[in-house]
């Protein structure tokens, strides 16, 4: 009786998940690491996402609240300073410089306001251009897990099948005890190539769909700000 328990604990602790790694091939191991590596960065970069997206929207609310105020763009533009936060309140800044170099001119043909609302146009292009690029910074990284991962989990499972087989082969003997623990091992790597996909796959959506409404609101406003500025060039 002492006998019986004793193999039923060592069967539970060769099945748990930290005597599954243990037991496993060294390719199964890797397999393993690289998932775990890639579910930590994957939930680090889905953290960062959360607390930037919810940063940036309360920026740009904050900026459209003062903008739509009714105070001059020249006091906001003092008050912002040259590097103010939010994707909006730079794309107002960067707007305002050229702006305010083109509005200093005495005298400005029509060809000049045009060349500068161009330039007007440009700069907040260029700007929209940059801060989304640093938004987006990151999602490449969770397409690709979302995509690789399963595969990966794959491969280490069809490695540890392998090793299961052989292990039938040597020792000749189809039993469960024999079967169960590589079988295990093998199925453990398919899981955590799940575990890390799934996160990775359903963040990449929503972050993905949270950065385009963000740029498109930030064209919105880039557009209505262009067509005021033009306007007041023209009317010098």
């Amino acid at each position: 009786m002492a006998t019986e328990t004793t193999n039923l604990v060592l069967s539970d602790q060769e099945l748990s998940i930290w005597g599954l790694f243990l037991q496993a091939d060294i390719i199964v191991k890797l397999v393993i690491l690289l998932l775990i590596v890639a579910s930590l960065w994957s939930w680090s970069i889905i953290i960062d996402k959360v607390r930037a997206l919810r940063q940036q929207n309360a920026l740009a609310d904050e900026f459209e609240d003062l903008f739509w105020s009714g105070e001059h763009i020249d006091r906001i533009y003092d008050r912002l300073g040259g590097q103010p936060d939010g994707v909006m309140a730079r794309v107002f800044v960067a707007a305002m410089r050229e702006w305010r170099r083109a509005s200093g001119k005495a005298i400005r043909p029509p060809g000049q306001i045009v060349s500068s609302s161009n330039r007007i146009d440009r700069n907040m292009e260029v700007t929209i251009s940059r801060e989304m690029e640093g938004m987006e910074k990151g999602m490449t990284f969770l397409a690709s897990v979302g995509s690789v991962a399963p595969f990966v989990g794959l491969f280490g499972t069809v490695w540890g099948i392998m090793n299961s087989f052989q292990a039938i082969a040597i020792s000749k003997n189809t039993s469960l005890a024999v079967v169960a623990p590589g079988i295990a091992e093998a199925l453990f790597a398919t899981a955590l190539g799940l575990v890390a996909a799934i996160p990775a796959v359903v963040a990449y959506n929503r972050f993905n769909a949270h950065i385009d409404a963000l740029g498109s609101r930030v064209d919105r406003f880039s557009n209505e700000f262009s067509t005021m500025l033009s306007r007041q060039l023209e009317e010098g």
